[in-house]
């Protein structure tokens, strides 16, 4: 079902994209109290009193977070302390503005505050704290010691190396262009952030001939099987090709780009290009297919903010009841923000849209008939934006990627994102109608089997969309951790549909990008309730009509025929008043993202049960760096959007390098224990949960195989978040799950800030540690000024410390019954 016939009743595949601009909320004194500090908390702008047809280009209307400051401040962040400062080094929360730097470097002895301000605010884009490293960089060992001069030089050099190259995303920015730039004393650092930016796709990356001139002839590291065409694959393939490996791509349509698909409709002289799946470009700040598109000289469109709607009967919707409706909304919204936090760890288990309607009907809001159908509108846009419907959509966590959203304009492009995906496929190798049904992996490389055919090679990429790997239609040999299992039967996968309607002429005007409607029928309000003109960006009259919801479901079963009669029923209702005739299309395509047997549905979401830590345990590696994953729903931080997908697949590109050399380096400690960052990491959390001695943000794991009081044990201190709440000695991962949920919710907008910092002691000095008083402050001075010691990243720990973690790894393993599934082997 993947190409569609010419005629003109078409069924097709498709919406990936999800984050369409929510309307600007108007006043409504008399809605509810909401406190006033609750938006600067957490840096959120107060809603702007435009007329009620505009809206705000955000893809919903955030619940914000309540936690009382007071409270925050007793828990064991500490890191805005003067102690920890010197010792950790530059990572305050962002509302303390304390980050302190010696003897910063300046670039080139010309810069200015306002370059220096300016680097800074483009790496904020990218998704770096502007004064602190990230996880990433201190897990890639950036600098030698977490904190101090070193750690804001590198930083200084990091946002010069981004805001440098993000001025000209045509050049090739080459070390020794930086290196020119730079003071010789920080040589050193700039070979490290250099090299971290480069690997990681931060910097070269894209389409751009002078990027695509550096790719080897010859590969020298490796082949890679990647499974999937779409935005995660490609990213991927091309990075990879970079780096030095071989690659393949297995895809099993007849097309690239996956979820991301401009359909081309025409009818003798009049044609347009329309994105039957992604379609907004959300947060053109820092999008890395923002930067596609400048380097591809595409222009792009604004989707500009005017949304006015209309009644069942065509009529427009009256402005202050409007405004009330969208205030009450929002409102809401907030009180749900508020509930959450007074729940604990009850929300887990409660949807957003129970949480609404209870509110609903505790407030009265929404009673009159107009006011109860504008309400439903609301809630359409908001199934959407999250391709769910909200008694699924988790009231703990449905928005925990807010934080990280893009700045920026909302933008299409001209022609349709298949012109991106037509770039990215240039130069690979593509095997296409290829359905993967089973991927084997073991200890001398993999093999992805699709049909008679078998792909080999030292890694494999799977960049599948999740409805595919909820279905169980890829057989993993050995099977996938319970983990993971567990994580992608947690996670929702939901549904949203188009009607894309070729006119013969542009009939509801060129002045709006996007218009509403209003449904009667509440169990029918996400059908057709949003209109796209993709007039001035496709090439010709083009309309397209959005289902969201329980209605996206239904619409799956509808017959062509009928949904664009009732579509064309809809647009009559509202033009003819105008006295605009609406003239039958003259082709048009229905979308059936469900059903497609490669995707299964649009895009992800956090579902009740569910939290954000699922999508980090879907892009955990498994197979000792064998088998990676990739796609919207392994990025924590920007799930159900296109640049989500990309940048996931330059993030796995970076780990398969990276498994790749440790591969390579002999050692005496368990391979890759080390060098595979998420692997490391998911094997350090799950020895972390039963801790040996746990106080305050401080935890330790003891020598399983010494009793000595002088023997090693590993300490790891939580910064930036909050204090584990007793010991978890919980006996399923369900429970231990719930649990770290729990702690979620009281730390849900500080999660850029919270790290994982390492040191190894002794027993002796870990049971001293416990025993000082004065909280986490004084335990960390403590740790620095009596014991002498310094926090890491889980690479920093060196052979001494992996050693450690395998042996405790290899105790714990032996505790318990297991089941051993023999490793593959390949034959010559």
């Amino acid at each position: 079902m993947d190409e569609p016939s010419t005629s003109s009743q078409i069924t097709h595949v498709g919406e990936p994209q999800v984050q369409t601009p929510t309307r600007n909320p108007s006043l409504n004194p008399q809605a509810f109290s909401t406190p006033s500090s609750a938006r600067s908390q957490l840096g959120h702008d107060a809603p702007k009193p435009n007329t009620p047809l505009t809206y705000q280009k955000r893809k919903r209307k955030k619940i914000t977070n309540t936690i009382d400051i007071k409270q925050e401040a007793t828990e064991p962040i500490a890191i805005a302390e003067p102690i920890v400062n010197n010792n950790l080094g530059d990572v305050p929360s962002h509302s303390s503005g304390r980050g302190r730097r010696k003897k910063t470097v300046i670039i080139n002895n010309s810069s200015t505050d306002n370059s220096g301000n300016k680097e800074a605010m483009v790496a904020h884009s990218v998704g770096f704290p502007v004064d602190s490293l990230t996880e990433e960089e201190i897990e890639s060992s950036v600098v030698s010691t977490v904190g101090g001069t070193e750690q804001a030089n590198y930083i200084v050099i990091r946002n010069h190396i981004l805001g440098r190259w993000r001025d000209n995303v045509n050049a090739y920015l080459s070390k020794e262009q930086v290196m020119s730039s730079t003071p010789i004393q920080n040589k050193n650092l700039v070979s490290s952030a250099y090299n971290f930016l480069l690997t990681h796709g931060y910097i070269n990356f894209g389409v751009a001939p002078a990027i695509k001139s550096v790719i080897p002839i010859q590969a020298t590291k490796g082949s890679v099987v990647v499974i999937g065409a779409g935005l995660a694959g490609l990213a991927a393939a091309r990075q990879l090709l970079s780096s030095g490996f071989k690659v393949i791509i297995v895809e099993g349509r007849k097309r690239p780009g996956g979820r991301v698909y401009t359909k081309r409709m025409e009818m003798g002289n009049i044609a347009a290009e329309a994105d039957l799946g992604g379609s907004v470009l959300t947060g053109i700040h820092g999008n890395p297919l923002g930067v596609l598109a400048r380097q591809l000289s595409y222009p792009l469109h604004k989707v500009r903010d005017k949304c006015p709607l209309y009644q069942p009967d065509g009529q427009p919707v009256n402005i202050e009841v409007d405004a009330k409706v969208e205030e009450a909304f929002n409102k809401l919204l907030d009180k749900a923000g508020q509930m959450r936090q007074l729940m604990g760890e009850v929300a887990v288990d409660i949807s957003l849209g129970t949480a609404l309607e209870t509110f609903r009907k505790v407030y009265g809001v929404a009673e009159e008939v107009e006011e109860e159908r504008l309400f439903n509108w609301h809630l359409a846009n908001l199934e959407y934006a999250n391709a769910g419907l909200l008694l699924k959509l988790s009231l703990a966590f449905w928005d925990q990627d807010d934080p990280y959203e893009m700045g920026g304009d909302h933008c299409f492009l001209p022609g349709g994102n298949g012109r991106l995906i037509q770039a990215l496929t240039e130069n690979l190798s593509i095997y296409y109608e290829k359905t993967v049904q089973t991927i084997r992996y073991g200890s001398d490389g993999v093999q992805v089997l699709a049909g008679t055919q078998v792909f080999q090679g030292d890694m494999v990429l799977c960049t599948v969309p999740l409805g595919v790997l909820k279905s169980n239609s890829i057989r993993f040999i050995p099977e996938l951790p319970q983990r993971k299992i567990d994580a992608i039967k947690r996670l929702g996968f939901g549904l949203l549909n188009k009607v894309a309607m070729l006119f013969t002429h542009v009939f509801w005007g060129a002045e709006l990008d996007t218009f509403g409607h209003l449904s009667e029928d509440t169990s029918r309000r996400g059908e057709f309730f949003l209109f796209y003109s993709y007039a001035t960006v496709s090439g010709g009259p083009l309309l397209l009509a959005l289902v969201a919801g329980d209605a996206a479901i239904k619409f799956e079963s509808m017959h062509a025929a009928d949904a664009v009669a009732r579509v064309i029923e809809i647009l009559r209702g509202i033009y003819r008043r105008r006295g605009i005739d609406v003239p039958d299309p003259i082709q048009t395509v229905c979308t059936r993202w469900g059903t497609d047997s490669f995707s299964l549905g649009s895009y992800s979401h956090v579902a009740v049960g569910a939290s954000g830590d699922d999508y980090d345990i879907l892009a955990e590696s498994v197979g000792e760096g064998r088998l990676f994953f990739a796609g919207e729903a392994t990025n924590r931080r920007y799930p159900a959007t296109m640049h989500g997908a990309f940048l996931s697949g330059l993030r796995e590109a970076a780990n398969i390098s990276n498994a790749a050399t440790a591969r390579s380096i002999p050692s005496k400690v368990e391979r890759g224990l080390s060098k595979d960052i998420q692997s490391y990491a998911a094997l350090l959390a799950d020895l972390f949960r039963q801790p040996d001695l746990e106080f305050g943000s401080f935890s330790v794991l003891f020598d399983p195989q010494s009793d000595d009081p002088k023997s090693t044990a590993l300490l790891r201190v939580m910064v930036g978040g909050t204090r584990r709440k007793g010991n978890d000695n919980s006996k399923s991962d369900q429970q231990h799950s719930n649990k770290l949920i729990s702690q979620q919710l009281q730390s849900h907008f500080n999660q850029q800030q919270q790290l994982h910092l390492y040191t190894l002691i002794t027993q002796q000095q870990a049971l001293e540690l416990r025993e000082v008083r004065g909280g986490d402050e004084n335990r960390l001075r403590y740790l620095y000024e009596k014991l002498g010691v310094k926090l890491v990243g889980r690479r920093g720990l060196g052979t001494q410390g992996d050693s450690l973690v395998a042996s405790i790894k290899s105790a714990r393993a032996a505790r318990r019954p297991i089941s051993i599934s023999s490793p593959f082997k390949f034959g010559n």
